[in-house]
């Protein structure tokens, strides 16, 4: 149960679509095979609310930690999907790409892993105001996430292998924001593009939309030095969304980049955004 203020909705069931997940990822693990969809319909706890001046942001624990909304001076600048809210689904798309979720500990579907991660099907702990925390069912990993609205919007993270064994850590922020036609990406009605930037090459991406918003999100490229961009006008089932995307762990799974986490061990980073 989420903290401050809402109300309790009940969600629709499971609604598929015939689109797939798009994203980085790893190669399995040999532990159990990946989580089925639920057999129960989802509900919607009452989400936790921060605010300063100019930034209002909601966070539902219940729902994989996603955070729903994120306005800036009362503008929307996150996706709201297609009217699709199902975190039961076998699927990340199927059950709603939409909002701000964490990829842990992948992203692509493994033999062993769910599409996009756990931490998306999972309910998430709340700690304290703006504090939330999630752990692994698969593997052994415990994410805390701490959000600070202030005149900037800044998350720090703790990632920890709670295991008795050294695991490939993996961790790609996945935050869908508004796609509208004018903004420095432009697509075709019914494209998507997808673009790798070079490892550790830059510490901040620009976003501006049409009406006039502007923001600037930030990270430090030691910590997370992988950067993608992800943007879809339309397609994928109708949706209308760009990300920026930091990372760590690597494109392609284990492998030299991969952080190998030793039992016990964590690891921190952070992400801002700022209004320009």
């Amino acid at each position: 149960m989420g903290v401050g203020e809402g109300s309790g909705l009940a969600a629709s069931g499971g609604v598929w679509t015939a689109a797939t997940g798009v994203g980085l990822g790893w190669t399995s693990l040999p532990v159990a095979g990946p989580q089925a969809p639920i057999d129960r319909p989802a509900t919607i706890a009452a989400p936790m609310r921060l605010r300063s001046k100019r930034w209002d942001l909601e966070v539902r624990p219940e729902r994989g930690g996603r955070i729903t909304s994120l306005r800036l001076d009362g503008e929307e600048l996150l996706d709201q999907g297609i009217g699709v809210d199902q975190p039961n689904a076998k699927g990340f798309v199927e059950g709603g790409a939409w909002g701000w979720d964490e990829m842990v500990p992948n992203v692509e579907e493994t033999d062993t892993l769910p599409d996009h991660g756990e931490a998306w099907r999972l309910p998430w702990e709340v700690v304290r105001s703006g504090v939330t925390l999630c752990r692994g069912r698969i593997l052994p990993w415990e994410l805390e996430r701490s959000i600070d609205v202030a005149e900037i919007v800044r998350v720090d993270y703790v990632y920890r292998n709670l295991g008795a064994e050294p695991h490939p850590a993996f961790w790609c922020a996945h935050p869908l924001f508004r796609y509208e036609s004018g903004m420095r990406i432009e697509l075709a009605e019914g494209a998507s593009t997808k673009v790798f930037l070079p490892k550790g090459s830059t510490s901040r991406e620009e976003l501006a939309w049409p009406s006039g918003k502007r923001i600037e999100l930030r990270w430090d490229p030691e910590l997370t030095p992988y950067v993608s961009i992800w943007a879809c006008n339309g397609d994928l089932g109708g949706y209308r969304q760009i990300a920026i995307e930091p990372a760590f762990g690597g494109y392609e799974g284990p492998g030299p980049d991969t952080a190998m986490l030793e039992a016990g061990a964590a690891l921190e980073w952070w992400l801002e955004i700022r209004a320009l």
